[in-house]
C-alpha cells in the first residue's frame, strides 16, 4: 500500500523496517531511543537519516519537543500489517488467500505454534455467513 507520498511500504530497507518496527513498539521515540533499541545501527547520524527518510515518505510523525524531535508512526500498525499481508499474498500465493492460509498452517504445525484453533474456524464460519 502506497504511504500519502506514493512510496510503497512494502518497498523499505531492511533498517527501515526494523526503525518503523520499534517505532510501533515504542509508541513514540527519539533518535537516540531508536539508537538503544534497534540493534545494527552504527551511529546517532544513520538513526537520525533512517528517521528522517521515514518521515520524507510520510511514514512517521514528527513533533519537536526541548530542541530535539520524538518519531511515531504516522499509521495504525493494523493498516501497515494488512498492507504488507497483502503484498505476500500477491507477491507469493498469487492473490489467494487459501494458498495463503495453507501456508500459515503448515508453518504453525512446523514450528509448533500454540494456535487457537477454534477462534480460527469461528472466523472462516462468520466470513462465509456474511458472504465474504
Amino acid at each position: 500500500m502506497p504511504n500519502r507520498k506514493g512510496a510503497p511500504i512494502h518497498g523499505l530497507s531492511k533498517r527501515a523496517r526494523e526503525v518503523l518496527d520499534t517505532l510501533f513498539r515504542l509508541k513514540q521515540a527519539s533518535v537516540g531511543d531508536v539508537l538503544e533499541a534497534v540493534d545494527d545501527l552504527p551511529s546517532y547520524s544513520a538513526a537520525r537519516s533512517v528517521l528522517r527518510g521515514l518521515y520524507q515518505q510520510g511514514l512517521v510523525l514528527r513533533e519537536e519537543r526541548d530542541f530535539r524531535y520524538v518519531y511515531r508512526p504516522a499509521l495504525p500498525r493494523g493498516k501497515v500489517s494488512r498492507s504488507a499481508l497483502a503484498h505476500v499474498l500477491e507477491t507469493f500465493f498469487d492473490g489467494s488467500p487459501e494458498l495463503t492460509m495453507k501456508a500459515l498452517v503448515d508453518l504453525s504445525r512446523e514450528r509448533k505454534h500454540d494456535v487457537d484453533w477454534v477462534e480460527l474456524e469461528k472466523l472462516v464460519r462468520q466470513a462465509r455467513r456474511e458472504g465474504k
